[in-house]
């Protein structure tokens, strides 16, 4: 037996033969040609063909994975029509009279390696995206498009890393787990493995691919990060034994649907679901969620090659309240910048965009678009039980600034005599040390706060969470981010306010019982997990 350990992320046992994932290396030579307007007429078909195959990926990956998902083969569509990309194809078989497929290939070298170089994590990660539709259309201009062959049985999957259109162009119906020698967390493969639901462990190294083969025995254990090659039988029996506890325990979790989030002790707690788009309302319900704490209305934005309008804006708002039948939905206003970049706000490239121009900093040096946002939110508010929150607050002045527009986008609606709700509940998300350290002082001004975890973590820690370097320096139940939050709940109930959290640690089970105690009314985690929080909360006993 030999023993490999990379990164779980995602939580489950899988048991099987591996399959080692083998891409098509192909062998680009420089050729020189004659004719360049052919080549060049070669590029745009293999383009062609690249734009309906990534076309009939994000169909597949929208009906997996999701809208929000499925976006990344979007952004590689957009990225197949990129001029200076395209430019620097052309201007290669012009200048140096050779063939596509080299002039397509040293474009994906020089467009990687600059992406690579820059500072901002989410900019380097860019770079496998340009290697990903420069593979596609090198493939299709030498007709070595990848294969893998179908033996009807479910596989291990193993390779060195995946790109996002390979992990969704698997079958999933035969894939037991997804194993790679390299690869981060916050890639999209390790994303969308998440929320394929299956197994997956990353980062095992280089050392890995060698001692596997084809149809060798394996365990793949995505709690820990585990593999096990050719397990031994005291190994295979405990795995067994812990994958029979996990489906058992995913079993009776189903059954808590429709069951009180109340503790032992008879104390209730809100517990709601995170979305990123209006498609995901199916999984809110599904999974039992009591209301929407965090509804991230920036897909509107990322999703349009322009402003949204408040038409738009409203219909789309107006569809999640009445579909939730009025269950709490909370709004969290445009939270563009940092690692979220739209084209169309021309945002000028920042050293350190996660401390830069972002989220309610944008809004209120472009109060056209944030009035529009109100507007529409405002206008949606008659339709169900709506909660506005506005994030990245920092200080007093800023959620002054907030409260004086919205009364005057009030004004103005009623002036038109158009209705909205007098009960819609305001509040601020808690993710910056400044917000929680003044929360006496903002508590008074709005309804409740929601906590941001993982802002509030990167900013209190100093460290970037989108730079995969510094994942071992990021404790999440460090002492002050946990004073932080309680420091938060007493000025939330102190001033009449009610706080919940939006941000990842409300799914960590393990500090359930600890938010429970410092006063936290609400969880709102990722549909998936509103069942195990529940089951959370429901063993926890505050009178002891």
């Amino acid at each position: 037996m030999k023993k490999f350990t990379g990164k779980g992320v995602y939580g489950a046992i899988a048991m099987g033969k591996i399959s080692v994932f083998q891409k098509q290396d192909t062998l680009i030579q420089r050729t020189s040609v004659k004719d360049t307007e052919a080549e060049k007429a070669r590029v745009e078909a293999a383009k062609a063909a690249a734009a309906e195959q990534l076309q009939a990926i994000y169909e597949k990956a929208l009906k997996e994975v999701g809208e929000t998902n499925a976006q990344i083969f979007e952004i590689h569509m957009m990225m197949l029509e990129d001029d200076d990309y395209n430019e620097s194809i052309q201007n290669i078989i012009d200048t140096q009279k050779v063939n596509a497929e080299y002039a397509v290939s040293i474009t994906a070298d020089n467009f990687a390696e600059m992406f690579s170089a820059m500072d901002d994590a989410y900019m380097q990660a860019r770079a496998a995206d340009v290697r990903d539709i420069s593979d596609r259309i090198i493939a299709n201009l030498t007709g070595n498009v990848a294969v893998q062959e179908d033996s009807g049985e479910k596989h291990i999957i193993c390779a060195d890393d995946l790109a996002p259109s390979e992990t969704v162009s698997l079958d999933k119906d035969k894939v037991l787990a997804f194993v790679t020698a390299h690869g981060s967390s916050n890639s999209h493969t390790a994303i969308l493995a998440r929320n394929m639901n299956i197994p997956a462990v990353i980062g095992v190294g280089s050392d890995f691919l060698k001692e596997v083969q084809d149809g060798t025995e394996a365990i793949v254990d995505g709690f820990t990060g585990e593999i096990f090659v050719e397990p031994d039988e005291e190994t295979r029996r405990r795995l067994l034994e812990k994958q029979k506890a996990d489906e058992e325990k995913k079993r009776l979790l189903l059954e808590l649907k429709g069951k009180e989030n109340v503790t032992r002790d008879g104390t209730k707690v809100n517990i709601y679901a995170n979305i990123g788009s209006v498609d995901n309302i199916g999984a809110v319900l599904l999974n039992d969620a009591g209301g929407i704490g965090l509804f991230r209305s920036e897909f509107l934005y990322l999703e349009n090659n322009d402003y949204p309008n408040e038409e738009q804006q409203f219909l789309a708002y107006k569809r999640v309240l009445e579909s939730m039948a009025g269950k709490k939905v909370i709004i969290r206003t445009l939270d563009i910048g940092a690692d979220k970049q739209v084209d169309y706000f021309h945002l000028k490239k920042e050293d350190n965009p996660a401390m830069g121009y972002r989220a309610i900093r944008i809004c209120l040096t472009r109060p056209e678009i944030f009035k529009t946002q109100l507007r529409a939110l405002y206008r949606a508010s008659i339709y169900g039980n709506l909660g506005v929150m506005f994030p990245m607050i920092t200080s007093v002045s800023e959620l002054e600034k907030i409260l004086a527009i919205c009364e005057e986008v009030k004004a103005e609606l009623r002036e038109q005599g158009v209705t909205y709700s007098d009960t819609m509940e305001l509040g601020i998300m808690i993710e910056t040390p400044a917000a929680a350290i003044i929360s006496d002082r903002l508590a008074p001004m709005v309804d409740f706060f929601s906590v941001g975890t993982n802002d509030l973590t990167q900013y209190t820690l100093a460290c970037d969470r989108q730079n995969p370097d510094i994942e071992p320096f990021i404790d999440t139940h460090h002492e002050a981010i946990l004073r932080l939050i309680e420091m938060s709940a007493r000025n939330a109930h102190a001033n009449g306010a009610w706080i919940g959290i939006c941000g990842e640690l409300a799914a960590d089970t393990t500090l359930t019982e600890t938010f429970l105690r410092m006063g936290i009314d609400e969880l709102s985690v990722s549909p998936a997990f509103v069942l195990k929080v529940r089951d959370a909360v429901r063993n926890v006993d505050l009178r002891k």
